[in-house]
């Protein structure tokens, strides 16, 4: 099953807490509890937000608990953990088939005050009517968001990566290559890609500040044209004759199958790097990129009040 969204998972906890007799619940003992009502699959249990950095299915279970708290139903006894409240079992002897933020509005005045003091409350027109209250959590929609302006950036970037000269296109792969820790300084790198002139090397850069081992590099500032095994072939050979080891094929286009799949044949370790990969690089290390805004996401420090709830 696909992981739902939070406003289904609502009545299932409640009733996951309810069967708890008023004892307190832990939120991880939720979570298991709840994968398995939903039958969620392993991979749909492990699905992550956009960011990374947490499950969604422990994200939406979280919000779910967080919205009944606000309406009283749910009530926090200690850090991860609570339980049902007097209001909560009341919800549940009336057996209702669903709630959701829309059953919350329409019965809690605490929720109401919640959603009012978050902004996040219908407009007129539009209350208690749940297509048009959001099926993600505050989190889940940020991020969503940060993907969608991030996926049109890196949109952006190629359109002018495209449009740029060869040589400003070798410049800005020693300037990325820098910012990510290779060559050294900007001066060292610069001096050293573009040089040598051998085959298929657009030039050699330090794999460390230190100098330990060089990466060999090769740069199409290409289009639509896919760059095929021949391109790939002449930049092995290139490398087998100065006997390097280790080599960059960085692209604005994309690289074909056939490609793709020939670098299990070579001997050397060989990265390719295409335009859509190039863009991501770009924008994590802020190569052509400039901060428009930024917006700080804070939680509370439950360790700071450890001594207060003693």
């Amino acid at each position: 099953m696909a992981v739902p969204d939070y406003q289904t998972i609502m009545l299932p906890l409640l009733r996951f807490c309810g069967q708890s007799k008023g004892n307190e619940v832990a939120h991880h003992a939720a979570i298991d509890a709840l994968a398995k009502e939903f039958k969620l699959s392993e991979e749909n249990g492990r699905q992550l937000l956009p960011s990374g950095r947490q499950f969604t299915f422990d994200n939406r279970v979280g919000w779910a608990a967080t919205y009944m708290r606000k309406a009283n139903l749910l009530e926090s006894t200690r850090r991860a953990h609570y339980r049902i409240t007097r209001r909560g079992l009341d919800v549940l002897k009336r057996n209702p088939d669903r709630i959701s933020v829309g059953f919350l509005l329409q019965q809690f005045p605490e929720f109401i005050e919640f959603r009012n003091l978050s902004g996040t409350r219908p407009t007129k027109g539009h209350a208690d009517s749940e297509s048009a209250l959001a099926q993600t959590t505050p989190e889940e929609s940020l991020e969503s968001a940060y993907q969608t302006l991030r996926d049109e950036l890196a949109s952006q970037l190629l359109e002018r990566i495209k449009k740029c000269t060869p040589t400003f296109f070798e410049r800005l792969m020693v300037h990325l290559l820098v910012r990510m820790g290779y060559g050294g300084t900007l001066k060292d790198a610069g001096m050293a890609v573009g040089k040598t002139g051998d085959g298929g090397i657009d030039g050699v850069i330090k794999e460390d500040k230190l100098g330990l081992e060089n990466i060999y590099i090769q740069a199409k500032r290409w289009q639509g044209t896919p760059v095929g095994t021949g391109e790939i072939d002449r930049f092995v050979g290139a490398l087998q004759k100065t006997k390097a080891n280790k080599g960059i094929f960085i692209t604005a286009s994309r690289f074909s199958k056939d490609a793709l799949e020939s670098l299990r044949d070579y001997h050397v370790k060989m990265i390719l790097v295409d335009g859509a990969q190039l863009a991501q690089l770009m924008i994590d290390h802020n190569v052509g990129v400039s901060l428009s805004s930024t917006y700080e996401v804070k939680k509370i420090d439950s360790d700071y009040f450890e001594e207060a709830a003693q």
